[in-house]
Order: structure tokens, then C-alpha cells, then sequence
């Protein structure tokens, strides 16, 4: 079985994993993230991961593994096991089913009597086992999605898992409880509350998470805590929790070379991330890749949910998208700068590998962030030097040693696109929603990949904006070509829904989202905005941490 390249072995604990060509929803980062030494399941994967890396086609043969899908099988033989949320429906083919999706959604956590006040994890933690207990609520010990499902790690870079360090030692948060839909709950470094969904049928998948999501803001509600759901906190300004040694590594990077926008990026944004398959094989794959980035801006702007960036004017309808864009765009821009391009002139040097060339050339181009340290933790890198300046080695490299497998592993985890290659596709572009919004864009993008007809229309009526991220995170439907693009995906969503069946409550959400904003031209920024001129910051974070406001 190949290494695989994909951003995952990073600093987050890693336990129940999919398959690698099924969406995982599954978090990839947690406050244990500390050391970084190898732990594979066996000495042969182990020096496998150590291999030295030479050329730009060693990058372009790992990356092969990250951009289509492989057999599930082999890879549970491998010793990853597909364990608990790993894909249903996939035979001796090792072909995926292409109508699951894995939900991830991130909450701003707040001390709902004092709002101006930062939430430390352990806090919050601390609430939930104090209500759920560690193995969840009756009868959910085992729930899929927790600890010990997966087993040993394989033969992939990606499960290559860090031992635990500062952040799982003293002061580290307790163990998190397991919830009965499979959700993982981890924070994210300023304590933001993130809660990841296994892959299911989407009806399932909002179900699940749905039933999770309650339980947890009932156990918060009792300590006077909540969760809101905004893409930027509009009030507290950001601040790292957590000690362990990835994000000490990430702050010092930011703060070299990144200004104050990677704080704010790690400590005080949330997002709606919506995970799922890459397809049943290179062709499909291809196609969904593009339809990811042609679709970026419609969904920006349809989705938009941050119009406030702490201490800035409100400018912007998605001040999340605001920050990101002041990030080291080496790390944060497209993978794929412009989805009208036909796919056999992604890859210069021709060939059938455009996907896997197009990762492999931004890994290559990316800023390294850390690197490991002889002390097995990770060391900011205080310069900027890319991946392709260590290969190469000379006087811009940031070790003498060669660069390895597992060196671009970790590498890749911090590397931010708009849209990522794991196996499967994360979509990492959308605001978290106020109110019960979530499930809304959940489900619309996921009907426009799944439903044949639906993803054909939406790629023609959005490679008219495609690449105008930045518009639409700016002006959101204000600006007419946007509008009509919305309109007319969220209008083919709709219609997808109704063939589909399933769950009428759903599609009635959607609907009724549509009336309320992308039909008139508006988004939740818009609301978000008024309430936040009338009321203040403050007020916002409490009244959205309080009361779930449902779209009428």
C-alpha cells in the first residue's frame, strides 16, 4: 500500500478514520498535538515513511494517492482498518459510493453572561463530562467515531500520529465524551467547539449531527455556556489556548512571516466544512475537483456569515474569507486557480495525472510552517522557504537533512485550500451558520455533486464568476453575476432535492432559505449586520449562544 500524502498527520489524534475514498467529517486536529514522531504499526511502514524524497515526481507519485480513489480493502489490510465511520457500499472494486458527506461543523464557544469573555477549552470540556460523562450518553460507549475503532496505524503518511505532548498532559482538557449520532468532538487552538460527523447518506449525515448537536448545547446550557455559529468572532480578540507544540509552531510562524490574520485564522474563525467523496474514478474525480472551485464563489456569497471581523468596519459579508485572504496565499489560495481551464491543460508536461500534479506542484510551492525538531516537536519555520527549497536543499533550506515522507505529510497539514484532496474533497470555504442555518448549505452542496443533472448545471451557470472569491466574499449577492449564479443553483439544489426524496424537512430548509435571502439578493451577513449595528457585538454572541432563531 503507497504512502499517501494526505493532510492529516498533523497534530490532531487520530482514531476512527474512513476508508481512505470516503469523507471523513472525522477532526484532524486536537489539543494533544505536541510530539511527531512516528508510531506506524510496523517497522517496514515506519522506515516507509522515513524515505527520503528526491524529485518533484516523488511528490507527484504520493500525490497520486490523495487525488483518486483507492480500495477500501487494502487499506484495512493494511492496518488502518476501516473502523468506525468508514464508508457503507463499497465492494471488492474498491469503487465509492458518491452520495455520502461528512459534516464538520466549528462553534465560537461563550460564557453567555459575559460574552467579552475568551472560553478555555478545558472549560468547556469540562461542562460536557460533567453532563455526557467520557463515553457519551447511555447507551453510546462504542458509537461510531471514537477512540480504538481504527486500530494501529498503516502504511500511510497520514497515520503517522504524534505522541502526546504539552496539550495532553496537565491542564489538557478530559477525555471528550462519544455522542450517539458519532460525532467527535475536539477543539480548535482559541476553543473553538468542533463537532465531526461520520459519512452518511446526507438525510442520515443532518440527522445525526443534528441529535449531537443537541445534546451538546443542552450539557453547555447548564454550566451558562453556548454556541454560536458566526464565521469571525465579531468581539473577543484572538487568543491561543492551547500549548501544545503544532500551534506554539503555527503562532510563531504567523507572527514571522503572516501578521496578526493567522492569529485571528486559528483562534477566532469557524466554519460550516462540508467533506465528500471524491468519485469512483480519476474521470469523476476530475470532474468533481473543478465543480468544487467553479462553485467557491456562489457559495461564498450565498453562505456568507461574518460580516464583522473584530475592530473593523463591516466592509465585508464574509469577514472569515476577509482574513484568509491576508494569509500567505501559498497556503490558502485555490489548488486549481481556474476551474474554465479543461483538465489536459492542468499539467504541463501532458500525461493522464492532471489532479495529482496540479496537489503535487502546490505542496512543492507552499511556505513550510514547521518541520520537525531533534526534540520530536515541531519547530517553526521563522522565514519564507517552500517545500521545493528543501528538496532541492542549498542555503534556503530549513535542514540540511533531505526531506521524507512523513516531512511532506506534515507539511500538507498545513497547507489551508479552499478546496482539499484527502481521498476525498473537503470543502473549506463556508462561513459557520447562525441559528439552525447549518444543515442548509450542507445540503446544497452536497445535491449539486451528487445529482448528475444538477452538478452539470451548476458548473455552467458558476465558470461565469468563477475565480471572483474575493467578490464574493466582499459584496456577496450584491454583485449581479453572483445573484444570478446563486439563484439559479440554489433553484437546480431544490429541484435535486425533490428528485431525491428523503427528508421533506430538509428540502422545505432549503427552500425557505431561498426566499428569505438568495432570492432577494442577501445572505445571513445581512441579518448579522443589522442586528449587529442595533444591539453590538456583545449582544450578538449572546443572543446567538442563547436561542436558536429558526428560518420562518
Amino acid at each position: 500500500m503507497p504512502l499517501r500524502v494526505t493532510p492529516e498527520a498533523s497534530g490532531r489524534r487520530q482514531t476512527g478514520r474512513t476508508s481512505p475514498n470516503g469523507p471523513t467529517g472525522q477532526p484532524e486536529t486536537t489539543d494533544e498535538a505536541a510530539h511527531i514522531k512516528i508510531t506506524s504499526a510496523s517497522a517496514s511502514s515506519a522506515e516507509s515513511a522515513a524515505a527520503e524524497l528526491r524529485s518533484f515526481d516523488d511528490l507527484v507519485e504520493l500525490a497520486t494517492h490523495d487525488v483518486t480513489s483507492t480500495d477500501a480493502t487494502a487499506e484495512g489490510s493494511a492496518g488502518s482498518g476501516a473502523g468506525a465511520g468508514a464508508p457503507a457500499g463499497e465492494g471488492a472494486t474498491g469503487r465509492a459510493d458518491t452520495r455520502r458527506v461528512g459534516i464538520e461543523l466549528e462553534w465560537l464557544v461563550v460564557d453567555v453572561a459575559r460574552p467579552s469573555r475568551s472560553v478555555p477549552p478545558d472549560e468547556t470540556a469540562a461542562a460536557l463530562v460533567e453532563a455526557l460523562g467520557t463515553t457519551g450518553a447511555p447507551g453510546t460507549a462504542g458509537a461510531p467515531g471514537t477512540a480504538g475503532a481504527s486500530g494501529a496505524a498503516g502504511a500511510s503518511v497520514r497515520s503517522g500520529r504524534p505522541e502526546p505532548g504539552p496539550g495532553a498532559g496537565a491542564g489538557a482538557p478530559p477525555s471528550l465524551p462519544s455522542l450517539p449520532g458519532g460525532s467527535r468532538l475536539t477543539f480548535e487552538p482559541g476553543g473553538q467547539l468542533e463537532l465531526s460527523g461520520p459519512p452518511l447518506a446526507l438525510a442520515d449525515a443532518v440527522a445525526a449531527m443534528r441529535g449531537d448537536l443537541t445534546l451538546v448545547r443542552g450539557a453547555l446550557a447548564r454550566h451558562g455556556l453556548g454556541l454560536a455559529g458566526l464565521g469571525v468572532d465579531p468581539l473577543r480578540p484572538p487568543r491561543r489556548h492551547t500549548a501544545a507544540s503544532r500551534y506554539v509552531a503555527m503562532e510563531e510562524h504567523f507572527r514571522a512571516v503572516g501578521g496578526e490574520a493567522g492569529l485571528t485564522m486559528m483562534c477566532s474563525t469557524a466554519s460550516v466544512q462540508v467533506n465528500l467523496d471524491s468519485g469512483a474514478d480519476v474521470t469523476q474525480t476530475v470532474e468533481r475537483f473543478r465543480l468544487a472551485h467553479a462553485l467557491e464563489p456562489v457559495l461564498i456569497a450565498m453562505f456568507a456569515a461574518s460580516p464583522m471581523p473584530a475592530g473593523q468596519p463591516l466592509t465585508w459579508q464574509s469577514g472569515r474569507q476577509e482574513v484568509w485572504a491576508r494569509i500567505d496565499p501559498s497556503r490558502t489560495g485555490p489548488v486549481l486557480p481556474d476551474p474554465t481551464v479543461p483538465p489536459t491543460e492542468w499539467n504541463p508536461r501532458g500525461g493522464t495525472d492532471h489532479l495529482a500534479w496540479l496537489w503535487a506542484r502546490y505542496l512543492h510551492d507552499a511556505h513550510l510552517m514547521m518541520i520537525a525538531g531533534d526534540d520530536g516537536e515541531y519547530q517553526a519555520v521563522g522565514y519564507r522557504a517552500t517545500f521545493g527549497d528543501w528538496l532541492a536543499g542549498g542555503r534556503a533550506a530549513p535542514s540540511t537533512r533531505r526531506p521524507t515522507r512523513q516531512d511532506l505529510g506534515w507539511h500538507a497539514t498545513t497547507l489551508f485550500p479552499p478546496v482539499r484532496p484527502r481521498g476525498w474533497l473537503e470543502l473549506r470555504y463556508l462561513d459557520a451558520q447562525p441559528s439552525e442555518l447549518w444543515p442548509v448549505p450542507v445540503a446544497v452542496a452536497s445535491v449539486l455533486f451528487d445529482d448528475p443533472l444538477a452538478a452539470r448545471e451548476a458548473l455552467a451557470a458558476s465558470v461565469a464568476v468563477a475565480g471572483r472569491a474575493r467578490l464574493a466574499a466582499r459584496l456577496g449577492l450584491r454583485d449581479p453575476a453572483l445573484h444570478r449564479a446563486a439563484v439559479r443553483c440554489v433553484d437546480l439544489a431544490v429541484e435535486a432535492l425533490s428528485r431525491a426524496g428523503g427528508d421533506p424537512e430538509l428540502r422545505l430548509a432549503v427552500e425557505a432559505f431561498a426566499d428569505r435571502y438568495t432570492r432577494r439578493r442577501r445572505s445571513p451577513a445581512d441579518d448579522l449586520s443589522l442586528r449587529l449595528a442595533a444591539r453590538g457585538p456583545a449582544e450578538l454572541l449572546r443572543e446567538e449562544a442563547s436561542q436558536c432563531v429558526l428560518v420562518p
